[in-house]
């Protein structure tokens, strides 16, 4: 009987697996994101985050865009919903809540910056982040307004919070 033939497990998977980022021979050290865009055509990004993860970016048709993945401002309310819902589970866990299950529901917007002292313009917005909590478990009153408090200490939404600065490098 002949020996069975081996297939790289790499080689079945890569129909399966997204490429990596198109046009780019560039890669994405450990925690840094790399992006990319597909074409010049078009807002179509390919995402490459720790040198592991790859994900799309886009905007949607109505935009331009080909709705090939989520919105910047979406990956945005991605990462405070996981933030949100990674620091309410490790909350629980330290403090020995009975919480079965917790998810989080992010919406995003412009709105008018009523009152802002520091608005040059009378028509400045302001981003907002409708965060929706949702807990199961046999909890008490006590419990889940610790775990919805808990949330305003997610480091995400910390960050949103605060000023951040943003340096940029043009690399060759």
């Amino acid at each position: 009987m002949p020996a069975p033939i081996a297939i790289p497990t790499s080689a079945w998977a890569s129909r399966y697996l997204p490429s990596a980022p198109s046009g780019s021979d560039e890669s994405s050290p450990d925690g840094d994101v790399l992006v990319s865009e597909v074409s010049p055509d078009g807002f179509a990004q390919d995402v490459l985050v720790a040198g592991v993860h790859q994900m799309k970016a886009d905007e949607p048709e109505d935009v331009g865009g080909t709705n090939s993945g989520p919105t910047p401002y979406q990956f945005l309310a991605a990462g405070l919903g996981a933030c949100t819902a990674m620091t309410i589970r490790l909350y629980a866990r330290r403090k020995k809540i009975p919480l079965d299950h917790v998810s989080v529901s992010v919406r995003h917007d412009k709105r008018h910056a009523i009152g802002c002292e520091s608005c040059e313009n009378s028509e400045a917005k302001i981003d907002h982040f409708q965060r929706d909590i949702r807990l199961r478990g046999d909890l008490t009153e006590e419990q889940i307004a610790s775990l919805v408090a808990i949330a305003d200490k997610c480091p995400v939404h910390r960050t949103l919070e605060q000023r951040s600065h943003i340096s940029t490098t043009r690399v060759d």
